[in-house]
C-alpha cells in the first residue's frame, strides 16, 4: 500500500514522513517533491512533482494507491495546482486523498479560505475517497517572531483579544500520519485545533515569564501593523496578508474548542508554554 506524500520536503511535509516512519513500513513511502535531490535525508523514495506542471502528474503518481496532498504555498494559484493533482490523481487510479485545508474554512473570513474551500469541493466531486483535515493555525507563525519581539521589546499584532487555538505542526504532521495509516477515516472532515486557546497578550505574557523580560503586546490597527511588517523588510502583500490573517484571529477565525486534533494524536497538543520554549 504506497503513500505519497506531497511537499515532502517543507516544514510540514517533512514532519508526516517521519511520523509515518514510524507507522508504515519506509518502502511504502514515496516523498512526491519538485527537487527529488532534497529529498534524500527523507530516506524514501522520491519522485519529481510540481503542482503546476500537470501533464506530468499522473506519472509520478503511478502505483500510489494514498495521497497526502499538502496544500500549496502558492497562495492565489492554490486552487488551480490542487486541481490538477485532483485530476492526476484519478487518473493513476488513487484511491484516496487526504487533504491539508484550513479551520472552519467554510465560515472562515481569512482571504486563504477561498481556494481551500474550492478543493474540498473538487474533492468531493472527483469520485476518489477523501478526507479533509481543516488544520488550524502552527503556533510556529507567532512563535517565529520571539526573537523580534525581544529585540524590540514588545510583541506586536492586529489580533485584538481573539482566542487562537493553535498548535504545533509536528502535532498536525502526527495527526495526517495517524489518519494515512489508519482506517475508517474516509468521507470525514476534521477541525483541527489545538486544546489551549490564548490570545497575543497571552502569548507576549509567557514570552516575559519564561525570558524574565517585561513584552508586552503591542495591539495595532490592521493598515499599521501591516506597515510595521513592511518596514521589517516583508514583501507588501505578505505584509497586508498577515495583517488581515491576524484581524481574523480577532473575529474568531483561529479558534476552535473542539479537541479533534488531540482524540487523533492521543495525546494532548503541545502547550504553549512549550512552544515558546522550544522558540527561544
Amino acid at each position: 500500500m504506497k503513500i505519497g506524500i506531497t511537499g515532502a520536503t517543507g516544514q510540514l511535509g517533512q514532519l508526516v514522513v517521519e511520523k509515518l516512519k514510524t507507522k508504515v513500513a519506509v518502502e511504502d513511502i514515496i516523498a512526491l517533491v519538485r527537487t527529488p535531490e532534497k529529498a534524500a535525508s527523507l530516506g524514501v523514495d522520491a519522485r519529481t512533482f510540481d503542482y503546476s506542471k500537470p501533464e506530468a502528474l499522473p506519472e509520478s503518481l503511478a502505483g500510489i494507491d494514498k495521497l497526502l496532498l499538502i496544500s500549496s504555498n502558492e497562495i492565489g494559484k492554490r486552487a488551480e495546482q490542487h486541481a490538477n493533482v485532483i485530476e492526476a490523481a484519478k487518473a493513476a487510479g488513487v484511491k484516496w486523498i487526504v487533504y491539508t485545508s484550513l479551520l472552519h474554512a467554510d465560515t472562515s473570513s481569512l482571504n486563504l479560505a477561498g481556494e481551500h474551500v474550492a478543493t474540498e469541493e473538487a474533492l468531493k466531486s472527483s469520485g476518489i475517497a477523501y478526507t479533509i483535515l481543516r488544520n488550524g493555525w502552527y503556533t510556529e507563525n507567532y512563535t517565529g517572531s520571539v526573537a523580534g519581539a525581544l529585540a524590540g521589546g514588545a510583541f506586536a499584532g492586529s489580533a485584538g483579544d481573539g482566542k487562537i487555538s493553535s498548535a504545533v505542526r509536528a502535532d498536525f504532521a502526527e495527526a495526517a500520519a495517524v489518519v494515512l495509516a489508519g482506517e475508517g477515516h474516509e468521507g470525514k472532515v476534521y477541525e483541527l485545533s489545538g486544546d489551549e486557546a490564548y490570545t497575543l497578550a497571552d502569548l507576549a505574557a509567557e514570552i516575559s515569564r519564561q525570558t524574565g523580560k517585561d513584552i508586552p503586546y503591542m495591539n495595532l490597527p490592521e493598515a499599521d501593523y501591516a506597515e510595521a511588517l513592511k518596514g521589517f523588510g516583508l514583501p507588501e502583500f505578505f505584509a497586508g496578508a498577515i495583517a488581515s490573517w491576524d484581524t481574523g484571529a480577532s473575529k474568531g477565525d483561529l479558534y476552535d474548542e473542539g479537541n479533534q486534533l488531540s482524540i487523533l494524536i492521543g495525546r494532548p497538543t503541545t502547550s504553549l508554554a512549550d512552544a515558546v520554549a522550544q522558540a527561544l
